[in-house]
């Protein structure tokens, strides 16, 4: 579809309240799904997040790696187990989780943002103590519960005008490294900087009436009407910690979340910067 100059220019007015009521303010975006395992979307979005970077919205990068990390535990012979959707991790398989996070994973995502024209600094929860954690059940060994967030690391990012990173790995007191699920970590981390929204990018479309139906997407939601929705099944199986962490990041000072379909090019760009948008919001 060809545009005019006249509806190109029509598309950028469109946005201007938006980039205003942004600016200056504070986004984290969880990254994670097919998004990520996509390497022509990969691209899309590290583009989009350089573009919204450069009109001065201050961005906050938190990324999974579950394909990754099983990738490398296959290659070096450990079996994945998970227990109520979170990895078992063992401390071997713990050193092998920070090595691809923050390692592998983390300075890819900070090269591509770099070569699309961004300034990109990657972190994780342990660096800065970014993370205070405790284990989260001792059926799961290595996977940490965060406690605290401090968040001097990544006020010293922004303030420098680097895009921050961050993967979610963190440690404790005596040097124990945890796997931390990057749902709960990205909220936490929202709620700490008081950010103005909140975007997960997932694989699905947002909340729907119809799981089978696109076209019953619920636009926009108060927490308060999360549990009926429950109750009704509207929300289901793997939602449901997404939306605990949506709920959480909302009770922790976060103006608006939205759940965001990550498979849609620009959906960040359509959500962020249109009348429109296109997944779930929560207010």
């Amino acid at each position: 579809m060809e545009f005019t100059n006249g509806q190109r220019a029509e598309i950028l007015v469109e946005a201007l309240p938006h980039i205003q009521k942004y600016r200056n303010k504070t986004i984290v975006v969880k990254y994670g799904g097919n998004a990520m395992i996509n390497e022509e979307l990969k691209l899309s979005v590290m583009k989009d997040l350089v573009l919204l970077s450069l009109i001065g919205i201050k961005i906050v990068l938190v990324h999974g790696g579950g394909p990754e990390i099983n990738d490398m535990l296959k290659k070096i012979g450990k079996q994945s187990v998970f227990v109520d959707g979170l990895r078992v991790t063992d401390k071997e398989t713990a050193e092998t989780v920070q090595m691809v996070l923050a390692g592998k994973v983390n300075k890819n995502l900070v090269g591509l943002l770099q070569n699309a024209g961004g300034k990109a600094i990657g972190l994780c929860g342990i660096d800065g103590k970014m993370f205070e954690v405790e284990p989260l059940d001792e059926r799961l060994g290595f996977v940490g519960k965060i406690t605290d967030v401090d968040t001097s690391v990544i006020d010293a990012a922004l303030d420098a005008g680097y895009i921050p990173v961050i993967s979610t790995v963190g440690s404790d007191s005596e040097g124990n490294v945890y796997n931390i699920n990057a749902d709960t970590a990205a909220a936490k981390i929202a709620g700490a900087l008081k950010a103005e929204s909140f975007f997960s990018m997932t694989d699905t479309h947002g909340i729907l009436e119809d799981v089978n139906d696109p076209s019953t997407l619920i636009s926009k939601i108060n927490v308060s009407d999360a549990p009926a929705l429950i109750k009704k099944g509207i929300i289901s199986g793997g939602m449901l910690p997404k939306i605990d962490c949506c709920t959480e990041a909302i009770r922790r000072g976060v103006s608006k979340v939205f759940i965001i379909d990550g498979r849609v090019p620009h959906s960040l760009i359509i959500e962020i910067l249109t009348d429109e948008g296109l997944g779930t919001m929560f207010v």
